[in-house]
């Protein structure tokens, strides 16, 4: 576990969520807040945090379908929130593959006792997975990247392209939500930059005669990483870690 773990913390009621965020920072979490369901599984889909913190009853959706989603790529602890009411929700949440559950109003140290017992219970997984699609194989823990089994140098800038990339395979990225997570705010329209870049990553990791086998481009809109298809590259295997 890192020095700060980073905690995805989603809330509608603005009091709670600026409350959640001042307690956990002031127990040395970094903290990633959101008001609503598609906005949590955004941010955590984008840089995936090492736990996260669901509130149940949300203005999209609800924390069940939330656990839901998060469940399908990650093993992170998960907490849910919820009202005294809510024990068949609670239920499901659980069922859903939530770890454990702090019922409204909580007592501070409660909720953090229970997340640091929840980041123990899951051990060194936060390191990250080895994922392997045809013949690309990316160590997010490591930095490092293979191709046909040779070793491919890529610069800083190149590595967060694939890893975001990767984390999101077969979803649509944006050239916004791209430039946002690699360069920062106020690099939001500067697409040149991004196109550079993917062209420069492309020349590195595409097999020999194949153009956009692995990288795609979504004229006007953005990239995505080979969905997995029959057409496209073999599925990502777990060679390490968890996905």
């Amino acid at each position: 576990m890192s020095a700060m773990p980073r905690v995805l913390v989603c809330d509608d009621e603005p009091q709670i969520l600026r409350a959640l965020t001042i307690l956990l920072s002031e127990a040395g979490f970094e903290v990633v807040p959101s008001a609503t369901a598609g906005e949590a599984l955004d941010k955590a889909a984008v840089r995936p945090p090492e736990a996260a913190i669901i509130d149940l009853m949300l203005p999209d959706g609800d924390g069940v379908e939330v656990c839901r989603c998060l469940r399908e790529w990650t093993q992170m602890p998960i907490l849910v929130l919820s009202a005294i009411d809510q024990e068949q929700r609670k239920i499901e949440a659980l069922n859903m593959g939530a770890d454990d559950y702090v019922t409204k109003p909580f007592a501070s140290g409660e909720l953090i006792a229970r997340l640091e017992a929840a980041l123990r219970r899951g051990g060194p997984s936060f390191a990250g997975p080895i994922m392997a699609v045809g013949g690309l194989e990316i160590d997010l823990a490591a930095r490092g990247v293979r191709a046909e089994g040779r070793e491919v140098n890529l610069t800083p800038i190149e590595y967060d392209l694939l890893r975001v990339l990767v984390r999101n395979h077969g979803r649509l990225m944006t050239h916004r939500a791209l430039l946002i997570e690699v360069w920062g705010p106020g690099y939001e329209t500067d697409t040149n930059t991004l196109r550079f870049h993917i062209s420069n990553l492309r020349g590195k990791i595409e097999p020999s005669g194949r153009r956009e086998y692995y990288l795609r481009t979504e004229p006007g809109a953005g990239y995505r990483f080979a969905s997995l298809n029959k057409q496209g590259p073999a599925p990502f295997r777990k060679a390490a870690g968890l996905l």
